[in-house]
């Protein structure tokens, strides 16, 4: 199957696409497991040639598996972006044996580096800081390098609330930002709510924080399933978006889809060009086929820039 070019009609029903829209969606990225990527056929047939695939790396993940599926993604025309979650990696050297893997088996030029949702650190990592200081992505060339965002804090940091320690990390990946070869982004945890998200990129911004932001933005899927993930990774606030939801009837068994908060956020891009959020990224926790799905038939069909290296 040759690889897909967008822009491709949306079908019959689909929902109006918006200039606004359809421009905040360019480029956006997806995240996959290894064990969800071997349930699909062929990602030509879902994703814009070029789109930006991230590859999340759980817990037991044995890194054979997550170097072979960025093998694949890469060999298909995606640009790969794998987790490095500072928490399950050892050492410096376990560090350099994943970087090694990835460029020599995989041609890997990107990386996703954050703590990791374990609580005990399997070694002599527990931030994604520290894996910056160690050198080796620089040295190794990479091209791009994110770090996490947290748009409603995060108690795995701040464990008594507020964002006291999340701020002080933000200040260090700006100052590494300014010494790196790499273009840096912030990928952030998913909300539900434009205002905290607007607010929150504001923020960031008059901090002095300048490193681009690609939003985290939770795939249409079940609200059951939205809630009980949202619960699990400290989503704050806006969770009350979806406790709202739960309570009407009409909507309980009606899948969530994302269309309110990108439409939102969109309007306020278009309408403030240099708002410091560029990008969007998606957790597809209803499914990779049901995300992108939906991205094409809501705007999100058209392909990255044609200069990766200068889009964060």
């Amino acid at each position: 199957m040759a690889l897909l070019n967008f822009k491709k009609k949306a079908p019959a029903g689909a929902p109006t696409v918006t200039p606004e829209v359809e421009a905040f969606l360019k480029g956006y990225s997806i995240e996959v497991m290894p064990r969800t990527a071997e349930k699909v056929e062929d990602f030509r047939a879902l994703l814009p040639e070029g789109t930006r695939v991230y590859i999340a790396h759980i817990e037991g993940t044995p890194i054979e598996d997550m170097v072979a599926t960025a093998k694949r993604l890469n060999a298909d025309g995606y640009p790969v972006m794998p987790h490095f979650p500072a928490r399950i990696i050892k050492d410096k050297a376990t560090l350099a044996d994943w970087i090694a893997r990835y460029q020599g088996e995989a041609d890997v030029k990107q990386a996703l580096l954050l703590a990791g949702g374990v609580e005990k650190p399997h070694g002599d990592f527990h931030s994604s800081m520290q894996l910056l200081e160690t050198g080796l992505l620089d040295q190794a060339g990479f091209t791009h390098l994110h770090v996490a965002g947290h748009p409603e804090g995060n108690r795995d940091i701040d464990p008594n609330g507020g964002s006291k320690l999340v701020d002080e990390a933000l200040q260090w990946k700006q100052k590494f930002s300014e010494t790196t070869d790499a273009q840096m982004a912030l990928a952030t945890q998913f909300a539900f709510d434009a205002g905290p998200i607007i607010k929150w990129a504001d923020s960031v911004k008059a901090a002095g924080v300048d490193i681009p932001i690609h939003i985290g933005i939770a795939g249409p899927a079940k609200l059951q399933t939205l809630i009980k993930f949202a619960i699990a990774c400290g989503v704050g606030p806006s969770l009350k978006v979806l406790q709202k939801r739960a309570m009407d009837v009409s909507k309980l068994l009606m899948p969530y889809e994302p269309t309110e908060v990108i439409a939102q956020l969109a309007a306020h891009k278009a309408a403030n060009p240099d708002f410091n959020i560029t990008g969007v990224h998606f957790f597809p926790l209803g499914g990779i086929k049901t995300n992108a799905n939906w991205a094409i038939n809501n705007g999100g069909a058209s392909t990255v820039p044609a200069n990766p290296a200068k889009d964060a």
